[in-house]
């Protein structure tokens, strides 16, 4: 295989050998989560369990950790409706009332069914200008097309307005032109062929360098081609410029803007490492981002957290486990260590 430019690419050998890593892997492999449906799984033992855990003398924090956080999503949505038929009882509002602090925000992002998290978690970014690209990107990237789809409409009826205007209105320049189009779900899906002429097209798209329309090339090559082409695209880009696109990235564009296609173009190549690393910073501030501990742990129990957690050891020589163990305090750490699951040694 060759590309423009006078230089060889890499072999179809060496191309197919590089996208053999387990961490992106997840579809053929099956889920490589953390947390998968309870095999013995009782709901009516487990809202008796939750009873007890909120009607005693004391509030069982561990009771109510060990059975949310060993449940899958589907299965505390059954226990949400069972508690509501046998008591007449909200379960949500009965463990906000028991609970406070992190525990109680972690339980709520639990109890929550994921479009209607992942919606929550979108408006609140785009409301405070501080996380827009870091949370928004996340979502809006991250997530499978019906995912998507679900959070929108989610968005739609809670909020009364579109994430679309929210994000105009929140935003602006390269930064909202790249969250649009990420929002408006037009990227392609994957037909199983590669079209070699069409990457070494967008090769030549993205090193162009000059011209009004050069910042425009880079948001639509990465917001609408399929993830397998684009990081063909990525590999061949760096083979005929002799470095990353991610240099080009920074070179052209500034602020948020940089950040958001940075962090896209991580996403494209590696998401569970893109995962570790804003797991890593959360845990590095002077005060764990809690939030970003949670929204993660959560939303990729049932996903790729085993990924995410191999590339955490890998880049950072420290497992998650121990990380959270270090740096995590008060009572929502026993939940997310829960989560995380197991050390890896």
């Amino acid at each position: 295989m060759s590309v423009t430019g006078g230089k060889t690419g890499p072999s179809l050998t060496q191309e197919i050998l590089n996208h053999l890593g387990l961490a992106n892997k997840t579809a053929a492999w099956g889920t490589l989560g953390t947390l998968r449906n309870f095999l013995s799984f009782s709901v009516d033992k487990d809202v008796q369990r939750l009873l007890r855990a909120i009607a005693g003398q004391g509030v069982d924090r561990d009771a109510i950790v060990d059975v949310l956080t060993n449940r899958s999503r589907e299965q505390r949505q059954l226990i949400s409706r069972a508690f509501r038929e046998r008591t007449q009882q909200d379960l949500l509002k009965s463990l906000q009332a028991a609970l406070s602090g992190n525990l109680e925000r972690i339980v709520v992002a639990l109890l929550q069914p994921a479009a209607h998290l992942d919606a929550r978690e979108l408006r609140t970014a785009l409301k405070d200008s501080g996380s827009v690209e870091d949370v928004a990107v996340e979502i809006l990237a991250t997530r499978t097309p019906s995912q998507l789809q679900e959070c929108l409409a989610v968005y739609r009826h809670d909020f009364k307005v579109e994430a679309e205007e929210d994000i105009k209105c929140a935003t602006k320049g390269i930064l909202r032109d790249l969250l649009l189009a990420l929002a408006k779900g037009g990227r392609e899906s994957y037909a199983g062929i590669i079209d070699y002429n069409l990457a070494q097209q967008d090769v030549q798209a993205l090193r162009q360098t000059e011209g009004p329309s050069a910042e425009g090339t880079w948001v639509f090559i990465l917001t609408h081609r399929n993830p397998e082409h684009l990081v063909r695209v990525l590999d061949q880009y760096q083979w005929c410029t002799g470095h990353k696109p991610e240099k080009t990235i920074r070179d052209r564009f500034h602020g948020a803007a940089q950040v958001a296609l940075l962090s896209l173009a991580l996403v494209i190549r590696n998401t569970p490492l893109y995962f570790a690393d804003k797991l890593h910073r959360a845990l590095q501030e002077t005060e764990p981002n809690y939030q970003v501990l949670m929204r993660i742990l959560i939303s990729r129990s049932e996903t790729d957290l085993l990924s995410i957690r191999a590339e955490f050891k890998k880049k950072f020589g420290k497992s998650l486990y121990s990380s959270l163990q270090d740096a995590v305090k008060g009572d929502c750490r026993s939940a997310l260590l829960a989560l995380c699951r197991a050390e890896d040694l």
